[in-house]
């Protein structure tokens, strides 16, 4: 009892916890009822974990991949143990709610170790939990990366408090978390050693991140990903490997500054930091080294969903600008310092860059079909496999084949027990004439039953012995 006293000290703080629990959570479970969550990626990884839970291959039919294909994310195999309990996406929904929420105790602890008062810390405390990108992520279906962010600032906590057997369990199930985050935890390293002073520390990070990094990406993921480490891609320019890529990061800097210096990447930075800027100061970076890895494939890559915040791709960037703002505060160097006042800069960042006008807006656009849509759902009865839109796999993905609508030319609807199809609401992959069409030619077909029609909505059944 003493211990989670020592860990959760006021009552200010379990309230901010669970409160923050509550609302990312309902926030969450509200966009999955209202179908808006989707096939990627909540829909490819709720479908290995079920399946993962009965013991059979965990491949996502969606992508064709096996779970540790996808990142070399081992975290999911101790996941589908809540999958063997009751199989049930929420599970995914309220994991990421607390590990976003539990983020606030370490942010805490961090700030009263820094020597902030009580007051400051709990401002700092909220002002994490407002970040943009907290309550962004939340809302973009499920990211095992979630469970890595309070990981990583209890991390340096423990190292800074010499505790290494908490500090080595936290940077063992960030390893877990994905494979880029192996980069973080070495540059991590290489801060702790060199900034920090903590050398043991320091070396355990930066040797764990390397290992885990070549075993993930020369390994692991070539073992269950055909197509090896995904994204590469993103970075053609620069090369086709990852050694490749490593080597012209310094003997090509043009093609470098020609990706790096453009006006997407100046955006990006700007609502990155504007949330904290009041307490970003330059002679209190040094944390900032440890997020050097995940800000350059950033800054570098092709795809713009890496550049805002509403993606997981700047998760990894966060713990340690919040060290940058405990550092800047508790040597009295920032903008603002009374703690009402950075709360109220936060949270008016929050109303500027957050996504919660959604629930107002784009959230509602699927209401016209909402029950109509519950009502198909209740006729999938079998675990047969199914075709429905994006927006709708994440409802059914507790099968071993399900996939998403897409060309009506690559379709081969006898190939499923259940095609579910949205004319109003057809999701991304596809269009209304494209459903249209596919309708057609189920009706058409000897094999499929017309099983339910409302407000554009379909459900055919294939009674031609698929299972």
């Amino acid at each position: 009892m003493k211990k989670l006293k020592a860990w959760m000290p006021s009552r200010s703080l379990r309230w901010l916890v669970v409160i923050g629990t509550v609302i990312l959570f309902a926030s969450s479970t509200l966009r999955h009822g209202l179908f808006h969550s989707n096939a990627w990626d909540l829909g490819i990884f709720d479908q290995p974990l079920y399946l993962l839970s009965r013991g059979l291959p965990p491949v996502s039919s969606i992508i064709g991949v096996h779970i540790l294909g996808d990142h070399a994310a081992w975290i999911f195999y101790p996941l589908a143990g809540l999958y063997w309990i009751y199989p049930d996406v929420h599970w995914l929904f309220a994991v990421q709610a607390i590990a976003l929420a539990l983020g606030v105790l370490p942010t805490y602890h961090l700030a009263r170790q820094a020597g902030l008062l009580e007051r400051q810390a709990l401002a700092i405390s909220v002002v994490y939990l407002l970040y943009p990108l907290i309550f962004n992520l939340n809302l973009f279906d499920f990211h095992p990366e979630v469970i890595a962010l309070p990981l990583i600032l209890t991390a340096v906590w423990m190292a800074r408090g010499d505790r290494i057997l908490g500090f080595v369990i936290c940077i063992v199930i960030v390893l877990g978390c994905r494979d880029a985050l192996a980069l973080t935890v070495a540059a991590m390293g290489v801060w702790l050693g060199i900034f920090e002073k903590k050398r043991v520390y320091g070396a355990i990070a930066l040797i764990a991140g390397l290992v885990w990094f070549y075993l993930a990406t020369q390994v692991i993921l070539p073992h269950f990903q055909p197509a090896g480490v995904l994204g590469l891609s993103l970075y053609a320019e620069l090369g086709n490997s990852i050694p490749e890529i490593a080597l012209n990061l310094v003997l090509k800097p043009d093609v470098v500054l020609r990706r790096v210096l453009t006006f997407p990447n100046l955006g990006y930075l700007v609502i990155l930091f504007a949330p904290l800027a009041w307490g970003l100061t330059p002679r209190h970076f040094a944390p900032m080294v440890a997020a050097i890895p995940q800000l350059a494939m950033n800054l570098l890559s092709e795809k713009e969903v890496q550049k805002n915040l509403v993606h997981q791709y700047s998760l990894p960037i966060v713990p340690f600008m919040l060290l940058v703002v405990i550092a800047s505060l508790a040597a009295g160097d920032t903008w603002i310092q009374r703690p009402k006042t950075i709360v109220l800069w936060s949270l008016v960042a929050f109303m500027a860059l957050g996504q919660w006008h959604l629930f107002g807006t784009r959230y509602l656009s699927k209401l016209s079909t909402w029950q109509a849509t519950h009502r198909a759902i209740a006729h999938v009865t079998t675990q047969g496999s199914v075709l429905a839109p994006a927006a709708l796999v994440p409802h059914l993905s507790h099968r071993s084949r399900i996939n998403v609508i897409g060309k009506a030319e690559d379709v081969k609807l006898e190939n499923y027990r259940y095609l579910l199809f949205n004319q109003r609401h057809p999701g991304g992959l596809s269009t209304p004439e494209i459903v249209l069409e596919l309708v057609n030619q189920a009706k058409k077909s000897p094999c499929f039953q017309l099983n339910f029609q409302q407000d554009d909505v379909f459900l055919f059944q294939n009674r031609c012995g698929m299972k």
